[in-house]
């Protein structure tokens, strides 16, 4: 483990609680979880350190949200699991090209799709509210494996700052989910690509186990609160979660990377 002070593993543990909470709610703790990792770990630390300790944390919490979620949602954990197999070999394969990634071509990229995202979901403002009645055909489960499972999978082992907001759109547009439905299913999914990335990191031994473990306790508190007020606020609330985190954090990723 690398030299760090006391402080900054205090405030990476109160980041990890709350990306913990994000992340159970819509998606996106780890745009709050990695660039505060990517500040707080000595300077000169390679991009893959704080990528693959990250994962360590992330997959705790996101665990935690899942079980919760899937106890009192309405999931359908196989078509959950057919997902998360897809996206566990996409995660896998991101995860190998991520290892030479420079930290200098992480925000930019995130702040661009974060954007889009923001956009589309500001003029979409019925999106996700609501189930759809219209069954979910094969073509669309499919169209759901290849993008949510495989795309959205090797985005996360590449990069992983977003996915389980990322995920949340794409069941929510694909399958016509409400979003609370698709946050429970995104979290089975997410549990598979952090597998994934994870088990590729280890590998390399880019991992800060000490510092994931602890971290990993306070992300399993915010992720299964985070769930349990999802579950209980509803969609509309996951919706205005959303577009607040979204434009949070592209606004301090800004920041990041032009001023400070």
């Amino acid at each position: 483990m690398p030299d760090i002070s006391l402080t900054i593993v205090v405030v990476l543990c109160l980041a990890s609680l709350a990306a913990g909470w994000i992340d159970a709610v819509v998606g996106g703790g780890g745009l709050l979880l990695l660039p505060a990792m990517l500040l707080g770990l000595p300077g000169g630390t390679p991009a893959a350190y704080a990528l693959g300790t990250n994962k360590a944390v992330a997959i705790v919490g996101t665990t935690g949200a899942a079980v919760t979620y899937a106890r009192k949602a309405p999931v359908d954990v196989r078509l959950a699991v057919r997902i998360g197999l897809a996206a566990l070999a996409g995660s896998t394969a991101g995860a190998f090209v991520a290892a030479g990634l420079s930290t200098d071509v992480l925000k930019p990229v995130v702040m661009v799709v974060l954007l889009g995202v923001g956009t589309f979901v500001m003029l979409r403002p019925a999106f996700g509210t609501a189930p759809s009645a219209e069954p979910v055909s094969a073509r669309r489960v499919l169209a759901a494996i290849g993008l949510a499972g495989l795309g959205i999978g090797f985005y996360d082992g590449l990069i992983g700052p977003g996915t389980g907001t990322f995920l949340v759109l794409a069941l929510t547009a694909l399958l016509h989910f409400d979003l609370v439905t698709a946050s429970a299913t995104a979290k089975i999914v997410n549990c598979c690509t952090n597998a994934g990335a994870l088990a590729t990191f280890a590998w390399k031994g880019t991992v800060y186990w000490q510092l994931a473990a602890l971290m990993a306790v306070f992300n399993l508190v915010g992720g299964t609160v985070g769930a349990h007020t999802a579950l209980k606020k509803g969609s509309a609330f996951v919706r205005v979660v959303l577009l607040t985190v979204v434009f949070a954090l592209v606004a301090n990723l800004a920041y990041q990377q032009w001023i400070a």
